[in-house]
């Protein structure tokens, strides 16, 4: 089958098949006029860097309701951007989401470029994330490559080349399939197969609308790829979390990340550094103020892109007064602490000391 004829089978495929997304014009939709919203599409695919569709639903829906143009989030102020994206990981891309936003909104008249060499330029834009926003909102020709494509990609051209290295393999072969008509619409569609059909396990190939042209297809092959290169072993870092409840009220201390780093900008409570050194028998040389700490059973464990992490953690019954000694740190309400920009290990934290 030609080039050409593989578009236009997956495409065939895709409008009957099209996955309902929230941030997603339908392919139905689309023949009635519809056009997807750049602002949509942007803040999707932001959303779904590293993350799963079914964890990104109903942040999108948040931040939508709150922030329905990108005009509206510009003007939000970026602790409530942080609270709403709390739990969503990966938090530069909350702090790029808001300065994309801020430079959209002030210097292109809340319109976001249409090529990918000028979305380059935006905070939080690489190469995926401007070739998807070209192809899906402006109906430009872009080399669309997620995991997904990868996938399918690697199996339908047997590329056992590992990743990273096929990445420009595979990126080739999407550039020669991605027609001039519907772009857009023919990279949501490779990224649909892979994941409905042309899963990691046990990939449906008798359902696939390319299953004759697949060089793995139906053979133990498929779940081999694509290969990929032998992770490095993730090392593990230590140590403590301090939570200080007021005795009177429940409230509990709490305190902001530095702007920048891991973390950055978030709210945790008061701490020591992580390290692979760190003994935990040394944690309470670290206490923010003098009370009478108690190590929690329950050691509160979590991984990140590039470590693991073990926290031991302390609680104390403390008094308000103590406010004044934590430089830069509050109180916050117990029944307010869901609204707090607390990452999900500060929220294990918590869960650890006051359950």
């Amino acid at each position: 089958m030609t080039t050409a004829s593989l578009s236009h089978t997956l495409l065939n495929w895709y409008d009957r098949h099209a996955r309902k997304l929230p941030w997603r014009v339908s392919p139905e939709d689309g023949k009635l006029g519809e056009i997807p919203d750049p602002y949509r599409v942007w803040l999707s695919e932001i959303m779904l860097q590293q993350t799963t569709v079914a964890a990104v639903k109903d942040y999108f829906q948040n931040f939508t309701t709150a922030w329905p143009t990108v005009e509206c989030l510009a003007a939000a102020d970026e602790e409530d951007v942080m609270k709403a994206w709390a739990g969503l990981g990966y938090y530069s891309r909350a702090r790029n989401l808001k300065k994309c936003a801020d430079i959209v909104a002030q210097e292109h008249a809340g319109k976001f470029p249409e090529t990918e060499d000028a979305l380059l330029k935006l905070p939080g834009i690489g190469p995926y994330t401007a070739a998807a926003i070209a192809a899906i909102a402006f109906d430009r020709p872009a080399a669309v490559v997620d995991g997904n494509v990868e996938r399918v990609l690697s199996r339908l051209k047997k590329i056992e080349t590992p990743l990273p290295d096929a990445k420009p393999e595979i990126k080739s072969v999407m550039a020669d399939l991605t027609p001039q008509d519907r772009p857009g619409d023919f990279a949501q569609a490779v990224m649909d197969l892979g994941a409905t059909i042309c899963t990691p396990r046990r990939p449906a190939c008798g359902l696939c609308p390319w299953m004759n042209d697949c060089e793995v297809q139906n053979s133990n092959l498929a779940e081999t790829l694509p290969r990929k290169a032998p992770k490095k072993e993730k090392p593990t870092r230590y140590g403590a979390a301090f939570v200080a409840v007021d005795r009177k009220t429940g409230a509990v201390l709490l305190r902001r990340r530095p702007p920048k780093g891991l973390l950055g900008g978030m709210t945790e409570v008061p701490g020591t550094d992580w390290s692979e050194t760190f003994d935990p028998e040394s944690a309470l040389g670290h206490v923010p103020f003098p009370c009478d700490w108690k190590m929690k059973p329950t050691e509160v464990k979590h991984t990140f892109t590039h470590f693991h992490l073990r926290l031991t953690v302390f609680r104390a019954d403390a008094h308000h007064a103590v406010f004044s000694e934590v430089d830069g740190a509050w109180w916050s309400p117990a029944l307010s602490l869901d609204e707090e920009a607390l990452p999900t290990v500060m929220r294990k934290v918590l869960s650890a000391a006051l359950n």
